[in-house]
């Protein structure tokens, strides 16, 4: 399934906002591909489209976490 481009999150992208909401702290695509129990490869591009509508940040290099745009789209 093709990340969304625009808008409000797809079915993937979603899935990994809420396993980066349930592990809580900053964590590298690898661990979030685990919790969300995807690939690691879709996980990076698809941190990249979230990052770039704001829904995700890099407070650690090379660990992401949600911003508070990114926590409010999941209760949408």
């Amino acid at each position: 399934m093709p990340p969304s481009k625009a808008g409000s999150p797809g079915a993937q992208e979603k899935k990994i906002l809420t396993a980066m909401a349930q592990m809580g702290a900053p964590q590298a695509p690898k661990q979030i591909a685990v919790s969300a129990g995807l690939d690691s490869q879709a996980v990076s591009q698809a941190i990249k489209t979230l990052k770039a509508q704001g829904l995700v940040h890099s407070p650690i290099r090379c660990k992401y976490a949600l911003t508070d745009a990114g926590t409010k789209s999941l209760k949408g």
